[in-house]
C-alpha cells in the first residue's frame, strides 16, 4: 500500500503543479486576445478608409456623368424648341433671349421632376434665335446644371437645319 500511495501522490502531486501552471498562463492568453482584438480592429478601420476613398471617386465621377447628361438633355430641349419656332415662324421670339421652364420638363421616365426630388436645382436652359440674312438659322444655347457643390455651363452656337 505504501507503494501505491507515493504513487498516488507523486500523480496528486503532478496535478497540482499542472494545475498552477495553467492558472498562471491564463493572464497571459487573455492580454493576447485583447492585442488580437485591438490589432483587427485597426485594420478593419484601414480597409473602411480605403474603400470610403474609392466610394467618393465612385461618387464624384457618378455626379460627373449625370451632370454631364443633364446637360446634354438641355441642349438638346433648346435645339428642339428652337426647331419648333422657327418652323411656326414664331416671329415674336426671334433675336429674342428666352429663358425656358426647366422644372416642368419630364425626366426620362416621363414623370416630371420636382427640384428637390430631381436633384437638378438651378438648372436653366436659355435661348436665342437669330436669323442672319442668307444664312441658316441659328440658336444661341446656354445652360447651367447643378447639383451639390458643382456647376455645369455651356454656351453654344448650333445651326438649325430645317
Amino acid at each position: 500500500m505504501g507503494k501505491e500511495d507515493g504513487q498516488f501522490a507523486s500523480v496528486f502531486c503532478e496535478y497540482l503543479l499542472k494545475g498552477s501552471e495553467f492558472n498562471m498562463k491564463k493572464p497571459r492568453q487573455k492580454g493576447f486576445v485583447l492585442i488580437l482584438v485591438i490589432t483587427t480592429m485597426a485594420v478593419i478601420g484601414l480597409e473602411m478608409y480605403v474603400l470610403t476613398g474609392g466610394a467618393n471617386t465612385m461618387l464624384f465621377q457618378s455626379d460627373t456623368a449625370y451632370l454631364k447628361a443633364c446637360e446634354r438633355n438641355l441642349i438638346m430641349s433648346g435645339l428642339a424648341w428652337a426647331k419648333q419656332n422657327i418652323r411656326n415662324n414664331s416671329r415674336e421670339t426671334f433675336e429674342k433671349t428666352v429663358e425656358l421652364d426647366v422644372s416642368k420638363m419630364p425626366n426620362n421616365a416621363g414623370f416630371r421632376l420636382k427640384p428637390a426630388v430631381g436633384g437638378i436645382r438651378g438648372s436653366t436652359l436659355i435661348v436665342t434665335i437669330s436669323i442672319p440674312t442668307g444664312e441658316e438659322p441659328q440658336a444661341q444655347i446656354n445652360t447651367r446644371v447643378s447639383r451639390g457643390r458643382r456647376t455645369f455651363k455651356h454656351d453654344g452656337k448650333y445651326k438649325i437645319r430645317l
